[in-house]
């Protein structure tokens, strides 16, 4: 979608945290940035043309928007239902891919350290006997991806590093991303075939509880499961009854259901559970490259140039 050509100071309105903000202001020496706060009473002159902010809602984002604003950009991959909402006939975009190459190799280390036994490998004392475990590998293991968008590729080329054999769903008739990646119609046919199940799709209203009691029933004895991305996709009782039966073996979330997850949840204590604080994203140039894309867009708004990572607000992403 093309921008008017921008002309005069552009006026940016933003909850960024102060480190973030502090890169992307030594970038863009040139925008005028102006801090609001997420809730409570708004500045009267707090006003700008681009909002920018983190994927999730906030309790000012309508009074925000109605103060001049023509585009929002979101420093997350995804977008809430509220930035879809607030964004109506404005341009609304996100910062798609900024995190995939670490939340990847977040995923590989997961699929590495179940196949090793890691880290319950490792001793403190003498064991019984040496040079004795029994390991696993991902060599013609199959990886089965449920998305296959700028996460699910990068996920993809690192498992085929690996010699696994990768199988896609996808919610578009597009052809594969990648040479090697097979793509399948039905998700009871990648369920049923999946050593590995890596969820790196978006959450919407189709992708909500997808895999459910029947979903957990398909799914090969012994799976090990990944999720990046949203808690939404997994009806979490079902998960439970799956990890308590052994059909899954283990479950690998950095993404729970809420998010933050409550203290005394049953996640954190489950023996067949390894759980992160949604740290996935994190790696020495992840943010980076979210502020390149802001820095780019702006560039590009200011030109009156189609901008990138575009959200369609009818699909959610």
């Amino acid at each position: 979608m093309p921008a008017e050509r921008v002309s005069g100071r552009l006026r940016v309105l933003t909850i960024s945290p102060p480190d973030l903000l502090e890169r992307i202001a030594g970038e863009l020496p040139e925008i005028e940035f102006v801090r609001i706060p997420t809730s409570g009473e708004l500045d009267p002159d707090a006003r700008g043309e681009v909002l920018l902010a983190g994927a999730r809602g906030f309790p000012n984002l309508d009074e925000a928007v109605d103060r001049g604003v023509r585009w929002i950009h979101t420093t997350g991959t995804g977008v809430s239902e509220a930035m879809i909402r607030a964004a109506q006939q404005r341009i609304l975009t996100c910062s798609r891919g900024w995190s995939s190459v670490a939340i990847a190799e977040w995923v590989l280390a997961m699929m590495l350290a179940h196949e090793k036994r890691l880290p319950e490998a490792w001793i403190r004392e003498p064991p019984e006997r040496w040079a004795r475990a029994d390991l696993g590998g991902l060599e013609g293991r199959t990886l089965g991806l449920i998305g296959v968008g700028t996460i699910g590729v990068e996920v993809a080329r690192r498992a085929l590093a690996f010699d696994m054999h990768v199988r896609a769903i996808r919610r578009t008739d597009a052809p594969s991303p990648l040479e090697g990646v097979e793509l399948v119609r039905e998700l009871d046919e990648l369920l049923a075939a999946s050593d590995h199940l890596v969820l790196a799709a978006p959450g919407t209203a189709d992708t909500d509880q997808l895999l459910d009691t029947r979903a957990f029933r398909l799914m090969r004895p012994g799976v090990h499961i990944v999720n990046i991305a949203r808690g939404s996709l997994i009806d979490h009782d079902a998960l439970r009854e799956a990890l308590d039966d052994g059909r899954v073996a283990l479950a690998s979330i950095d993404t729970p259901e809420p998010d933050p997850l409550p203290a005394g949840h049953w996640l954190y204590a489950h023996p067949r559970v390894r759980l992160s604080a949604h740290i996935s994203w994190n790696g020495p140039t992840s943010n980076a490259r979210r502020v390149r894309m802001f820095v780019e867009n702006v560039r590009r708004y200011r030109a009156g140039e189609p901008l990138e990572g575009l959200v369609d607000t009818e699909a959610g992403y």
